[in-house]
């Protein structure tokens, strides 16, 4: 059974509005901070999996519109990046890059070891480590051809495996640990951030959404991902491939700072609801498309491997994000997106965030940091660490 693209988009706004209803009314949902798109992309995979038993039928969406939504949601970041801000997280971004190289290395290593219990290659850890979890879909797919290829059979299909429960996982936990942490430490946004904070939105609140507001955030929009698009077939012309998003993203950065030479600038209401309209509605449609029957074979293995990874990250957000990136609300807004991301994607720890600002405040310098490393910094140190471990001996 094929969903059309329309059809697909009403669908994923359904399932938004049954996971916020679901989250308003289960208490242990909105207590922990799972993300409505999460919720209820989940239920909507599970209906789909008991269709396909009870019927041998299967829904197929059409997902076109997704990886648009996709390049959308990081062209918002982009417009947001003013030079500024970008520097004004250059130290918070240098930690938590230290610690992205650290966790990158001990879910390779956690990887490796559960590939070994089970009797398979060390190169299955790899797929079952950074690659899938850390590196999400698109990592998971473009290096499992390539182990294929290398005459490792299944590891696209297990790689996509690992990225789904990741994605799962991730959306998952990173609510309830960072809910854990401000709770336990008792954590408030400083007096200094609040009155900021409310100076920024006392003036964004002054900024209507006009009509004319929204079609320049439109056009905006529209140019970061065809010139990113451009510049990413640029890119590869010279041996360089970059993710999509990260292009636009990058010319997202560029359009709004030179705007900004020219004293113009784009309606910041505007910009944020396209964003997160963007993000809601790629989450729904990514979780809700999940085929989980497909997993069902090596059901043991992942769960082993999955169980492992979310112990290896839920520590390092603990003992070491939230410590070393000072212990305060940040930190620990900065913990539960960095194990969205670590177990997941960049949407998904912006959900996780997401849902904890919405309960006890902004965090602004969680919101800069995490988005940048995800965009960009943890994709080149996992391709550097993955390089390295495929030279051990060991394979």
């Amino acid at each position: 059974m094929n969903i059309s693209v329309t059809q697909t988009l009403i669908i994923s706004i359904l399932v938004l509005y049954v996971g916020t209803f679901l989250q308003t009314h289960i208490r242990w949902l909105s207590k922990y901070n799972i993300p409505s798109a999460v919720v209820g992309g989940i239920l909507c995979s599970l209906f789909v999996a008991i269709f396909y038993t009870a019927t041998g039928h299967e829904i197929t969406f059409d997902l076109s519109l997704r990886d648009l939504l996709l390049l959308v949601f990081f062209s918002t970041i982009g417009l947001s990046a003013k030079l500024r801000t970008l520097a004004d997280g250059g130290i918070a971004l240098g930690k938590m890059l230290l610690i992205s190289v650290l966790f990158l290395v001990m879910q390779n290593i956690a990887g490796i070891s559960v590939a070994s219990l089970f009797g398979a290659s060390p190169a299955y850890g790899l797929v079952a480590g950074s690659i899938s979890f850390a590196g999400g879909f698109g990592t998971a797919i473009s290096w499992g051809e390539v182990a294929r290829e290398a005459g490792l059979h299944g590891a696209t299909e297990a790689g996509i495996a690992c990225a789904t429960f990741g994605l799962i996982a991730g959306g998952i936990i990173g609510g309830p640990l960072a809910e854990y942490l401000i709770r336990k430490n008792k954590l408030h946004r400083s007096s200094d951030q609040v009155n900021n904070l409310n100076e920024i939105e006392s003036s964004i609140k002054l900024i209507p959404v006009t009509i004319d507001g929204m079609l320049g955030t439109i056009l905006a929009l529209a140019i970061c991902v065809s010139a990113g698009d451009v510049v990413n077939q640029w890119l590869q012309t010279k041996g360089l491939g970059l993710p999509g998003f990260l292009t636009a993203l990058f010319v997202g950065i560029v359009l709004t700072n030179s705007l900004d030479l020219f004293q113009k600038e784009l309606n910041s209401n505007a910009i944020r609801l396209c964003g997160d309209i963007s993000l809601e509605l790629f989450l729904s449609m990514s979780l809700m498309s999940m085929q989980l029957w497909t997993l069902a074979s090596g059901i043991g293995p992942l769960l082993t491997v999955v169980l492992v990874q979310i112990i290896v990250m839920a520590l390092i957000a603990y003992h070491i994000v939230f410590r070393f990136m000072g212990k305060n609300y940040d930190a620990a807004v900065m913990s539960g997106g960095f194990i969205g991301l670590g177990l997941g994607a960049t949407p998904v720890a912006m959900a996780n965030m997401d849902a904890i600002v919405k309960k006890y405040g902004p965090s602004p310098q969680a919101f800069l940091v995490i988005p940048l490393l995800g965009a960009f910094f943890i994709d080149i140190a996992n391709a550097m660490i993955l390089r390295l471990f495929l030279s051990l001996p060991i394979y």
